[in-house]
């Protein structure tokens, strides 16, 4: 026992001497971070891994901070450690407040916009702030107690120099460690930035500030860098590009709502595939060959390093992803665009984004008010959001999503561009049992079998949102636009694509036509059909507002509307490659796109030619892109050319986003307006289990589907739905618990009626 006492004598530090209160505040900052990761901020940790990186992560900087005191002797170097615990505490409180507020974490953009940011955040500072927050200065509070009554007494030895600076590049080489360890956990951390809250979880909070001060500068030098003049050349370029309407599609939409739905990971492949003797998304078939549809099956994912964030940028400002990192993430909140919703409520919109989960999540929180978006109905507008019942993956189930969503779609003053963002069809394709109603494919790969279980529930999703849209009398009345945003099984699993394609052997441009994606637009009364036309994401925004009857000879695009007949086939991927009706790039080959023979272009002075231009229009279109983001040069657009979004009139909290819905009431163009004040949500029918509905299953012996619902079951008394935003919050309404179902399938009622 006194061995024990005696061992532990010699190695417990003494908080007497210089270096043992250093350890001691070390520890306690440690501490009260972890504390605060836990239980102030929502990062996501999971697994013993990540749980480990949320201990090391505060260590580094706290022992390259806490060592500066060591340079020093007696009590400057107490108080000095004194003064840096609390800087970091300060820090790690005002964050605990500002995430509360806005789920994520303080930007040095926001620090210099001061009081006035995110619509005076100070000015509620008294609400926000809970006893609780104040732990993170109990340490403080009691090491001024212990040294002022001398209980720890400061020591006056001088420490030697070579420890001093033997712990500050421990300190560095552990942050190394924890960065080496977060890297292999989650590749590209640093330069595929999702969002803050992986910055913090892997890396911590005080080096998420450090890289966001490192981004912050690089963007602002080189937006100092840019001229007025730049912009000329840009628009000159574009300009030149520009194509003339197609008279006869030209505003064929003019006045109508459009509704954007987002397919998260939807390939192209998945339309009419059949697998085990059934089709996996029979509404999505029905809808993608409409009358009313034009459909292109000829339509690629553009995305760079940004994935879906790339996708909303292309989709709703023509503009390309930067060739690193996000747009929406590192610009969007500082940048000026010229994007649909500020197009669009120029001209008497309604504008609004819907998502199942975060604001943050890819900044989107900032970049939308950037954009001009009225209203953001993100996860804290959903009922009880946080129950892991009706979650999966990145955010709010497709069904329980869609029918909440369908609360607040009612509400809007019409005409409305509303975006919808599904997110159950995401890698990696897992899906509870109780919603399961296709089995999984058989190639092998375990990342890849279960795609198409989790592609099927969003189309029953969409089946019965597309159902509701009839019933509220809103389907002849809007434009209806669905796109893939990118691939959901990348060209890594080249053995289990083959399997799925049906090929034994994949050819170079059997890879590049993998990155197809839906694109389809309903227009009531125009008449659809699949359209051959070579295009990609860049192309979506001058395409819809041709179909509303915009002009957009001031809106600088990269792309060109799909229907005229002056569309240049060629779509530039971010990589530099490219593919055209003709001819596909792919590395430093080329290929014939049609057959996917290899060519040497030098044995033709024709095709020499032609990809010699191709490649020079591809380079300057990706150059111009990235000089018109990273310079932010439409911030030098005149007030004729481009209406600027006064963002300090936006805001998306819960409370605000509500009472903003229910003034808006008062217009009486929305569609629960129209209905005489009532909800229309006994109208909507979902089979989702979670919410009544009966459970996916699959019958082992003849692998019939239990996949629909009996819409007639839906009670008809308005009293039991939600009339008002403040309602939906609290609840889903009764009419949940008395839904029933049979056999018969939620598709074949909206399929045979969207065929007609």
């Amino acid at each position: 026992m006194q061995r024990l006492v005696s061992t532990i004598r010699k190695w417990w530090p003494d908080f007497n001497s210089t270096v043992g209160f250093f350890i001691l505040s070390v520890f306690l900052v440690t501490l009260k971070t972890y504390w605060a990761y836990q239980f102030e901020f929502s990062l996501g940790a999971t697994g013993a891994l990540q749980q480990f990186l949320l201990i090391l992560n505060p260590i580094p900087t706290a022992i390259i901070l806490l060592s500066i005191a060591l340079y020093f002797r007696g009590r400057i170097a107490y108080w000095l450690m004194m003064l840096i615990n609390l800087l970091q505490t300060v820090w790690l409180f005002a964050n605990i407040l500002y995430y509360r507020e806005f789920s994520d974490f303080i930007s040095l953009n926001i620090v210099k916009a001061g009081g006035s940011v995110d619509n005076n955040l100070s000015k509620a500072i008294g609400g926000i702030i809970k006893p609780i927050d104040f732990v993170v200065y109990i340490d403080l509070i009691v090491l001024l107690i212990l040294l002022l009554l001398k209980i720890i007494k400061v020591d006056k030895t001088l420490i030697q120099k070579r420890f001093a600076i033997l712990m500050t590049v421990f300190g560095v080489v552990l942050m190394m460690v924890d960065f080496g360890i977060a890297s292999k956990d989650r590749s590209g951390l640093l330069t595929r930035t999702f969002d803050n809250n992986y910055i913090v979880k892997y890396l911590g909070l005080n080096e998420y500030a450090a890289y966001n001060i490192v981004k912050t500068n690089q963007q602002a030098n080189e937006v100092k860098e840019a001229k007025s003049s730049d912009l000329d050349k840009i628009k000159a370029f574009t300009k030149q590009n520009k194509v003339l309407a197609n008279a006869t599609t030209f505003g064929k939409a003019k006045g109508k709502n459009v509704i954007i739905f987002h397919l998260e990971s939807f390939q192209q492949f998945m339309l009419d595939y059949r697998w085990d003797g059934q089709e996996v998304t029979p509404n999505l078939n029905a809808f993608y060959h409409d009358t009313n549809t034009t459909s292109f099956d000829n339509f690629y994912n553009q995305v760079g390093q940004g994935k879906t964030s790339d996708a909303e940028l292309m989709l709703e400002n023509s503009l390309y992803g930067t060739a690193s990192g996000s747009v929406m993430t590192n610009y969007g909140t500082t940048n000026t665009f010229q994007a649909m919703p500020s197009v669009l409520d120029q001209m008497g919109y309604t504008t609004a984004a819907f998502h199942g989960d975060v604001p943050s999540f890819w900044n989107r929180d900032n970049a939308y008010k950037s954009w001009g978006y009225q209203y953001f109905f993100s996860k804290s507008y959903y009922k009880d959001p946080d129950n892991p019942n009706y979650n999966i993956g990145y955010g709010l189930k497709d069904k329980i999503f869609l029918k909440d969503t369908a609360s607040y779609l009612q509400q809007l003053p019409q005409p409305f561009y509303a975006k919808i963002i599904t997110v159950t069809n995401h890698y990696p394709y897992d899906l509870d049992s109780q919603n399961i109603s296709i089995k999984k494919t058989t190639t092998g790969d375990s990342t890849v079998d279960g795609y198409v279980q989790t592609a099927r529930y969003l189309d029953q999703a969409f089946g019965e949102f597309e159902s509701y849209l009839k019933k509220a009398g809103l389907w002849n009345k809007t434009m209806i636009v669905l796109y893939g945003d990118h691939y959901g099984i990348s060209t890594n699993h080249q053995p289990a694509i083959a399997k799925l394609l049906g090929k034994k052997k994949l050819s170079a441009t059997d890879l590049v036509n993998w990155e197809k994606v839906p694109f389809m637009v309903r227009v009531p009364g125009m008449k659809g059909g699949i359209n051959h036309t070579y295009g990609g994401e860049i192309d979506v925004m001058p395409t819809l507002l041709g179909l509303l009857g915009i002009k957009d000879e001031q809106v600088v695009q990269f792309g060109t509307d799909l229907l005229s007949s002056e569309h240049r086939q060629v779509v530039p991927f971010r990589n530099g490659d490219w593919v055209s009706s003709e001819y596909t790039k792919i590395g430093s080959s080329y290929y014939v796109t049609a057959t996917g023979t290899k060519i040497k272009p030098s044995e033709d002075p024709r095709v020499k030619q032609i990809i010699k231009e191709t490649n020079k229009f591809v380079t300057q279109t990706l150059d111009y892109n990235d000089k018109l983001i990273q310079g932010n040069l439409l911030r030098f657009a005149s007030k004729s050319e481009l209406k600027r979004v006064n963002k300090k009139n936006i805001s998306y909290k819960t409370s605000t986003g509500i009472a903003n819905l229910k003034a808006a009431q008062k217009k009486g163009t929305s569609v629960k307006a129209q209905n005489g004040g009532k909800s229309t949500l006994d109208k909507y029918v979902t089979n989702a289990p979670e919410l009544g509905g009966i459970k996916q299953t699959l019958n082992n012996d003849d692998n019939d589907l239990v996949d629909g619902i009996k819409e007639s079951s839906i009670l008809g008394d308005d009293s039991n739905v939600s009339a008002t935003p403040e309602s939906i919050l609290s609840g889903h309404g009764s009419d949940n618990s008395k839904k029933t179902t049979d056999s018969s399938s939620s598709s074949s009622s909206s399929s045979s009626s969207s065929s007609k």
